[in-house]
């Protein structure tokens, strides 16, 4: 801080965050892998089993939708906080799926928020058949993550975790729900008839599935006894760690151009997935945070549907499924093969500025080492005039151009570089132009999945 300045009397700013910097997909997982052993709490803060994080330690890949990534380092506490949608059976399948890994997992290190709100089959199905009935798809993951939102926000039909522990409570709110959402899903039903999808081994779109209150209860209440040694005030929890002068790392899942109000809207995610949601889906003032760690791919992509602009949709023998198959550009939890495209400078000094970002960490350079050249947008030309401003309608953003550089690529591989020096010098001249243009320095460089596999730039 500038000479004379201080913080807020009895604020710490040992806080950090790492925040996606593009359309998701950016390899958080490992940043906050590699950065949890300088934190004593790991917070996931918004998203739900609808965000990928594929963490490699040696010889074992650990997958997660929904546990935060730090549940992987011993003597760390994670938090699944009160922005989060949790779906039970996916929260459940994970930590067992972590104990036959040898990995202890209890109430003392996984810890989720009683405010939370719960993800129901009728909200899978709601999704389903939302997504089948054109004009209003949006390409989503269906894992019910938006519905539930809504359902959050409308007050009506939400229920969090805190109320699955009370049976009677939790009976008499499904008793209540469940026809509702009964008649919404045959609502919804004949407007997917009319569109052009494959709805092959799905029920049809006249014969959505229904549910039963009684049958939710059971199966329900049953998740809750296995979740309740889990369950507890999250926010008082991270208020009381950061008095007692303890670290947290907020993780945030999806990317900034994914986030519900600063996105590239409608085709966005249902949450807060800039550092801005960490206040409301935590209870955590921003201004605790010391660090912002930005993450970035080399490259750029993108699932679902929405504008991008530097999409390289060049068929199977091009540079886009090249890069998509080196990459392994498929979707963790979906398997969906990602849209991929020239590393969009525009874009990202947008969600730069969103997220106060302090430093940079560069994924996958690795994937670029099979090209003769690469190349980044610089500006858009939009209707005859050249802007490198990130328009903030998407429809507009449909229509713009990319303004792009060329660079020499570098043809190596990189997977064993540990240093600066051990990059070849057009590699390093890419990772040089990235920190220009977008005015932040890189701290990290990643050339392969495996922990081991990063240029710390220090």
């Amino acid at each position: 801080m500038p000479k004379g300045v201080e913080h807020p009397k009895g604020v710490e700013r040992a806080s950090t965050c790492v925040v996606g910097l593009q359309w998701g997909d950016e390899a958080k997982g490992k940043i906050v892998d590699l950065l949890t052993d300088q934190h004593d709490l790991v917070v996931r803060y918004n998203g739900g089993a609808n965000a990928g994080h594929t963490v490699v330690a040696g010889d074992k890949v650990f997958k997660f939708s929904l546990l935060p990534t730090g549940i992987l380092r011993p003597n760390v506490r994670a938090v699944i906080a009160n922005g989060v949608v949790v779906s039970p059976p996916q929260f459940l399948k994970e930590v067992q799926t972590l104990r036959n890994a040898g990995i202890p997992v209890g109430a003392a290190n996984l810890t989720l928020s009683n405010h939370a709100h719960v993800i129901f089959p009728y909200h899978l199905e709601e999704e389903r058949l939302t997504e089948q009935s054109g004009g209003q798809a949006i390409g989503t993951t269906k894992r019910g993550i938006g519905p539930c939102y809504s359902d959050k926000v409308g007050r009506t039909c939400g229920i969090r975790v805190g109320e699955l522990l009370d049976p009677a409570h939790l009976r008499k709110r499904l008793v209540e729900i469940v026809p509702r959402k009964n008649r919404l899903l045959r609502a919804l039903a004949p407007a997917a008839e009319m569109l052009d999808v494959d709805l092959a081994d799905e029920p049809t779109a006249s014969e959505p599935f229904t549910f039963d209150a009684d049958a939710l209860c059971r199966e329900y209440g049953e998740y809750a006894e296995l979740l309740r040694p889990h369950v507890t005030d999250t926010t008082r929890l991270l208020h009381d760690a950061l008095n007692a002068g303890q670290r947290i790392l907020f993780e945030a899942a999806q990317g900034s151009l994914l986030d519900v109000d600063h996105g590239t809207y409608p085709y966005v995610t249902s949450s807060n997935s800039t550092a801005a949601g960490i206040w409301s889906g935590s209870g955590v003032p921003t201004r605790r945070l010391g660090r912002v760690v930005g993450v970035i791919k080399a490259y750029s992509t993108r699932v679902g549907r929405g504008a991008f602009p530097t999409e390289l949709d060049d068929g199977i023998d091009g540079i886009g499924e090249l890069i998509r198959q080196t990459g392994k550009e498929f979707g963790v939890v979906t398997g969906r093969p990602r849209r991929c495209g020239w590393f969009d400078a525009v874009a990202v000094r947008h969600t730069v500025a969103l997220n106060d970002v302090d430093e940079l960490a560069v994924m996958l350079l690795d994937v670029l080492g099979v090209l003769d050249e690469v190349k980044i947008c610089t500006a858009y030309r939009i209707n005859g005039e050249t802007t490198k401003d990130f328009p903030g309608d998407s429809e507009l953003l449909q229509r713009c151009e990319p303004v792009c550089e060329t660079l020499p690529g570098w043809r190596t591989d990189l997977s064993t570089a540990r240093r600066l020096a051990d990059l070849p010098a057009a590699a390093r001249r890419y990772v040089d132009r990235l920190a220009e243009l977008l005015g932040k320095s890189v701290s990290f460089i990643s050339v392969g999945p495996d922990r081991a596999q990063t240029v710390v730039c220090s």
